[in-house]
């Protein structure tokens, strides 16, 4: 009899209780604002479905980061040419950091091509010499095309010292004069046009026109 008579009474009336305490407990909105860390306060919350944004992960450039100028300039190339590899020669027997060829270095002067593989300081040197030359034979077509617009590629005298660099001096003269109708690729499909883009708008004004460099005319560092 008194089993039956708690099973009546007090059994639902826990269990309101706890129906009850539960629903307030789900509802309640607890304050941690006096809870702090550093003057930081704890006040913590789930965000909603439509609050979480799914971020596109950013696209990987492996480029180096560098300023206009003649320094990024010349370690952007390097970088396209070579990764920046002074000790690599590929199978076409282009050489070090800036991948030159051997009649390249003849012309400026540089003869032990061993030694030019070992020395980073001479292919540095090496580098700004040939910009030179291919400057001074580029002269008038720098003056004449730079700021205009050929093959849908605005032309800057960067860009046309990097397609020299490619091409020789030579070709760039050609693909200029011509509107672009007269390209040229290297042995990897490596274009005038993509040079003339991609090295577009750096300050080389500090490399000078030289008729006929030599790294003779240099004083040379021994590593």
């Amino acid at each position: 009899m008194v089993r039956n008579l708690v099973k009546v009474t007090v059994l639902p009336c826990m269990f309101g209780i706890l129906f009850f305490s539960s629903s307030t407990e789900l509802n309640k909105t607890y304050d941690f604002s006096h809870y702090a860390t550093d003057g930081v306060a704890l006040d913590y919350r789930v965000p909603f479905e439509e609050e979480i944004m799914i971020e596109t992960p950013p696209k990987f450039d492996p480029t180096p980061l560098v300023l206009k100028n003649y320094t990024g300039f010349k370690e952007a190339l390097a970088f396209k040419e070579s990764q920046g590899n002074y000790r690599i020669v590929n199978k076409f027997g282009y050489m070090g950091k800036y991948q030159f060829g051997q009649t390249t270095l003849d012309v400026i002067g540089i003869d032990s091509h061993q030694n030019f593989l070992k020395n980073p300081i001479l292919q540095e040197q090496a580098f700004l010499l040939n910009a030179s030359r291919n400057k001074w034979v580029l002269r008038r077509d720098i003056k004449r095309f730079a700021n205009r617009w050929i093959a849908g590629i605005k032309i800057t005298e960067s860009g046309i010292l990097a397609a020299a660099h490619l091409a020789g001096p030579g070709s760039v003269k050609k693909f200029l004069r011509s509107g672009g109708e007269i390209g040229f690729s290297d042995a990897f499909g490596t274009s005038i046009r993509s040079y003339l883009k991609r090295f577009s708008g750096y300050d080389v004004s500090n490399i000078k026109a030289v008729k006929r460099p030599s790294i003779k005319q240099l004083r040379l560092v021994s590593l």
